[in-house]
């Protein structure tokens, strides 16, 4: 579903609390997302101050809500509680730059990122794999560039499709954009913390100001 801007975050060994925390299931118990059935982008899942899964604000497991999903993805769909690593893609977190997204040129909500970093020239991030990030006393392991899919063709906003913006990344980016991350060092982030990018001589704050966003 839509994803949620926070913040703060409590970044764990198993991503963000909260996230992923539920999906969809179809009538034969397979898991649905929007790759294919787009509609559910329109729906926006929050969790309130006691750890309640809301979605357009109501109660997750609402009479309402089971109604609505059906709706944008068919006849049994319904939302299930997330019991394993099967909610992640690839791995919990995924960082993204504003260097990277401005190359980009469309709106960043279509890579889906947990994290994003300001202040990043160009495409640097493409040169962090395997490298570690420290913002204030998190670090943030960064494994490798993520292949892209047809989810950034969806607008987060219409749900119109665009298969151009997929083309775009294939051929200007080799097909990847942001990266697959998880966190080494857990703790908590917050917009504004500085982040510096670590290697194995010195910790380098890069970008000079650069803040987590």
């Amino acid at each position: 579903m839509a994803g949620e801007s926070l913040q703060s975050a409590e970044l764990t060994i198993g991503g963000i609390p909260g996230d992923r925390g539920r999906y969809v299931v179809g009538a034969r118990d397979e898991i649905l997302s929007a790759r294919t059935k787009p509609g559910l982008l329109r729906h926006h899942a929050t969790v309130d101050d006691h750890g309640a899964v809301l979605v357009d604000g109501l109660p997750c497991d609402s009479t309402q809500i089971a109604t609505a999903v059906q709706a944008s993805a068919g006849q049994g769909a319904r939302i299930v509680e997330a019991d394993g690593p099967e909610r992640f893609d690839i791995l919990p977190l995924l960082v993204a730059t504003d260097g990277a997204i401005d190359a980009f040129g469309y709106d960043r909500r279509r890579l889906r990122p947990n994290i994003v970093l300001a202040g990043v020239p160009g495409l640097a991030e493409r040169s962090w794999e395997g490298r570690q990030l420290a913002i204030g006393d998190v670090v943030v392991e960064l494994a490798d560039l993520r292949g892209r899919c047809i989810m950034t063709t969806w607008d987060p906003d219409t749900g119109t499709q665009d298969v151009g913006v997929l083309r775009h990344i294939r051929a200007s980016f080799d097909g990847t954009l942001a990266l697959n991350a998880w966190a080494g060092r857990p703790g908590q982030v917050a917009i504004g913390d500085l982040a510096r990018l670590l290697d194995e001589r010195a910790a380098v704050e890069y970008p000079e100001g650069g803040r987590y966003t």
